[in-house]
Formats: C-alpha cells, structure tokens, sequence
C-alpha cells in the first residue's frame, strides 16, 4: 500500500537553506517534513575545509556542519525523509508530491531548496582532485590560496568576477578561456584587463588537472590550443572552474516562473514564488551569493514567510466559517 504523509510544510532538500527553513518551521510548531533528496546535506557534504561560517574560531568541516544542523532540525520537531520527489501537483492547495518509490507527500505549504550543482568540465583529474586544488567556488576557497599560483577557467560574468576575487588573495591569477574573447559584460571585462594580478590564456583548453606526489594536491593544468592543437602546462596552486551553475528545477519547470537561467523566480526581499504557498531558498533561487550563510538565511525566510502565509489563510478560513 502506498504510504501518505500529511504535513503543514513540505520541504525539498536539505542543505542550509532546507535544515534552516526546517528549524524555524519546527519551532513554529508546524511540524516539517524534510525529504533530503538526492544529496543529502546539500554540497557542503562534498566540502572540506569550511572557515567563512560564523560562530567557529577553527576550521571545520562541510560535513560535520550540515550533520549538526540536521540534528539540530530533528531536535525541534522536525522529519527527515529518505526520498526523491519525481512528481509534483501545485495546482490546487493542499499540494500534491510522490516519490520515486510512490509515497505521496500532501503539504499545506511547500519550500523548495533543492539547490544548484556547479558545472564542470569532466576533464582528467578533475574529480580526484576536488577540495584538493580544484574548486568551483572561490569565495568559498580563494582563502586558501593566499599568495599562491590560481587559475580561473570560463569566460562569462562568473570566471572574470571569481578572477578579479582571486586577487585578494593572490598577485598571480591567470584566466583561461578557449576562445578569443569573453562573454562577461564589457566592465568586467575592463576591470579584468586593468587588473596588473592577472593574465589571459586565449584559446586554450584544460586537457586535465595533474596532482603531485603522494598525497599532494593540484600542482599543474595541462592545456591544449584550439586552434592549432599544440600542448602545454600551467603551473598552479589552485584551480577554479566557473562555467556556470545547474540550478535543480526540472521538475517545477511549467509549474513555478523560472528566470532565463533556470532559477526559481521569487518576489524581491522574500521567498514567495509566483504560487502562493509556494516558496524558495538558496542557491535554487539566488546565483550571485551562493554561501551557506546566504543560503541558511533565505531558509529562515521561506519558514517565516510560510508561517504568516499559512496563519492569514488560518484567519480567512475561520472568518469564512
């Protein structure tokens, strides 16, 4: 038989910003049900070193971090669901999702976190060495890299503005583009060529990303010319891979308003999505910040703007009654 869990809030997704959403909402007294997805705890759970989230003096790590916050959910009230969502019926209140072992979820109000992956190149080496050298972050990691060798790969607004960051960090930056030219907008772009730290390699490719010794992490990029095909290697320290983000909202494409990028639309300063009762948070809806901490405090605004959506529609029923 099928199973059916009813809920005040449904909420998709379990990094920062779904943890987040799920404690302020279990403190509510709303009674949340988390259903983790696909990656549970979100990206932080592929994070190393973590040094930029308030509250530790130390480094910790990615892991341990959403582990806590999971138990701090459990804690206050929430519940955790070990499933994927595969369909969803937004149409009429209350909604509708199942799973993909056929458990229904009927929620009165849903908060999607399903977050956003970063694109990577899936060249050689590239996933041996992430946390390792290779990043897809560098506000996240550029720390990391203080007065070291970087290179930035990508061409559009998000390679030149984690290059131009880099420099805070590193007087040797160096952004490979396999073209002649860039995509980001043309400020960027002159601030990138003023810039003294950095360097452009034009039309090159990453062949593959080559570790050291043992144990040691990223010490070069092999690269390959597009236009004549010749080899050769960049020494680096660190490696950035910035050709974009793949926000996960397939499965509410006809169903919420998506921007040109495929990110939840949400009205400004809140979490409200165009259906009512529906809500956003974190990196499914925000591709500037893209922080745990961003993330965390968007889940706080999705269960308070959830918890006065559902107290009016409480109000106008019991005045309609």
């Amino acid at each position: 038989m099928t199973a059916t869990h009813s809920t005040r809030m449904l909420i998709l997704g379990s990094g920062p910003a779904g943890l987040s959403a799920a404690i302020y909402a279990a403190r509510a007294g709303m009674a949340p049900i988390v259903v983790q997805g696909l990656q549970p705890g979100g990206q932080l759970t592929i994070t190393t070193d973590v040094e930029n989230y308030p509250g530790f003096a130390e480094v910790i790590q990615g892991p341990w971090l959403m582990e806590q916050m999971q138990k701090q959910a459990e804690h206050v009230g929430a519940q955790m669901m070990w499933d994927t969502i595969v369909n969803v019926d937004l149409s009429q209140r209350p909604f509708r999702l199942t799973g993909d072992g056929g458990t229904v979820y009927v929620c009165d109000t849903l908060v999607i976190a399903t977050g956003a992956q970063a694109k990577w190149l899936g060249a050689p080496g590239e996933a041996e060495l992430g946390g390792k050298g290779v990043s897809a972050c560098a506000t996240c990691d550029g720390f990391f890299y203080r007065g070291k060798k970087v290179a930035v790969i990508g061409g559009g607004n998000t390679a030149v503005e984690e290059a131009l960051y880099l420099t805070n960090h590193s007087h040797d930056v160096t952004l490979i583009h396999r073209r002649d030219s860039l995509r980001a907008e043309k400020i960027l772009q002159q601030r990138l060529f003023a810039h003294p730290s950095i360097k452009v390699l034009w039309n090159k490719e990453v062949a593959g990303f080559v570790g050291g010794e043992g144990a040691a992490g990223l010490v070069a990029i092999d690269l390959k010319d597009t236009r004549t095909g010749a080899a050769s290697r960049l020494d680096v320290d660190g490696g950035f891979v910035a050709i974009g983000h793949h926000p996960a909202t397939e499965l509410f494409r006809g169903h919420l308003d998506l921007d040109e990028d495929g990110y939840l639309r949400v009205q400004p300063g809140t979490a409200l999505t165009n259906v009512p009762g529906v809500f956003a948070c974190g990196d499914v809806m925000d591709k500037v910040y893209r922080q745990a901490i961003t993330a965390a405090g968007t889940g706080c605004m999705a269960a308070l703007d959830a918890e006065r959506f559902l107290a009016e529609a409480d109000f106008e029923a019991k005045e309609a009654a």
